[in-house]
């Protein structure tokens, strides 16, 4: 079923990568993904340490045989990241497949890449970040379309127009995606000639993932309507859940608040007592209209065996509409 140029490449069973997210992608979760036939990516920044990254990683290992990858993230950020350390740790464990996101490629570390026979996947806005990492190496690349949720990035180019763009400009497999919740938006990446589909929204909604009830049965609730931009002024817009905290934020970019007083609502632990205490206006959450899609909260495996069949499904119409 929708054997793909990503499928053999990252050893896969479904076409379905989870996006990694801060806080959240953890080794419990992380492995569920794995386990149910997608790729699941284990957030290193997530990580304060060397030592508790290798925790993690040595937790995924044993939760989990089928393949994994780990997020380098190059984002900035206020803690400072030796992404060195966690290459070691990656070394160590015999990992096989990295991907890295943020503002820029990662120059300093592609000889460390091929070094270790790492697959190597960036994760960028366009066409011209896509070619850019192409001729660095990368041996895939993904792009998500302006409906995600997170990092939008600064081209606010839909999905309908981006992944095909990207496609038809590089020779690497693209993985694509920007508001997938069900099989008809698999199908949809897929024919528009992407060879995977990450995904992120919806499996927030899932009874693996480590966020607490409240803030699930919120995202049930949730439309297409109920998420908005922020941090626009600070060159790193976002897509969130239109809760207080997102309001407030963007009360403070539109009055020019200086970045300590928009960073103390934004702020990572702000996010982590959400997750944890179930405070759903307490940090900004990073959520995409693709919510509007998910009406239920199923284990990971429902859910992509799930979406997979309805994927066929899908697939299966549009060919059925074919005048023979």
């Amino acid at each position: 079923m929708f054997k793909t140029k990503i499928t053999d490449l990252l050893g896969i069973e479904y076409p379905l990568i989870g996006g990694a997210m801060m806080w959240i992608s953890t080794a419990e979760y992380v492995s569920a993904m794995s386990e149910a036939g997608g790729l699941g990516i284990v957030a290193s920044a997530t990580y304060p340490s060397k030592d508790s990254f290798n925790e993690a990683i040595t937790r995924m290992k044993q939760l989990t045989k089928k393949p994994f990858a780990v997020n380098i993230n190059l984002f900035p950020a206020m803690r400072q990241i030796d992404n060195n350390e966690y290459l070691d740790v990656i070394g160590d464990h015999g990992v096989k497949i990295v991907e890295t996101s943020g503002h820029h490629a990662p120059e300093e570390l592609i000889s460390r890449f091929k070094k270790m026979g790492l697959t190597w996947i960036h994760k960028c806005v366009g066409v011209r970040y896509a070619l850019k990492v192409q001729d660095m190496g990368a041996d895939a690349v993904t792009v998500v379309g302006y409906e995600n949720g997170g990092a939008t990035g600064k081209l606010d180019i839909g999905t309908l127009v981006l992944v095909p763009t990207v496609v038809d400009a590089v020779k690497v497999p693209v993985i694509g995606g920007g508001g997938v919740s069900d099989g008809r938006g698999v199908a949809a990446i897929l024919s528009l000639g992407a060879h995977g589909v990450i995904m992120g929204t919806r499996l927030l909604v899932t009874k693996e993932a480590p966020i607490h009830d409240n803030i699930k049965q919120e995202l049930v609730k949730a439309s297409e309507l109920d998420t908005m931009l922020v941090m626009r002024s600070l060159n790193a817009t976002h897509r969130v859940l239109a809760n207080d905290a997102a309001k407030k934020c963007a009360e403070l970019e539109a009055c020019s608040a200086e970045f300590m007083e928009i960073y103390e609502v934004i702020k990572g632990d702000n996010a982590k007592k959400m997750f944890d205490g179930g405070d759903v206006n307490a940090g900004i959450l990073a959520c995409g209209q693709g919510i509007g899609l998910a009406h239920d909260i199923p284990t990971i495996k429902q859910l992509f065996d799930r979406i997979m069949a309805e994927a066929k499904e899908a697939a299966s119409g549009v060919y059925g509409m074919l005048r023979k």
